[in-house]
């Protein structure tokens, strides 16, 4: 868009580590809004799964984001 100046858009989500094991990858991602943090589940060729993390009394576990 020639002649716009373009915002800088804010990422509401952030990648807070990456597990490996075999072909199945694991992320953690945490909510920078609320600090919900949730696991996402990838497996080539499988499929995906997203959930929200829960503590022992079934709150979602929270990450203070700066």
């Amino acid at each position: 868009m020639e002649g716009l100046a373009m915002a800088k858009k804010e990422t509401r989500f952030q990648a807070d580590s990456l597990t490996s094991q075999g072909t199945i990858m694991t992320h953690v991602i945490t909510d920078k809004t609320t600090g919900v943090q949730y696991l996402l589940a990838i497996s080539p060729n499988m499929g995906s799964g997203l959930t929200v993390l829960v503590d022992a009394d079934g709150k979602p576990l929270l990450n203070k984001v700066d």
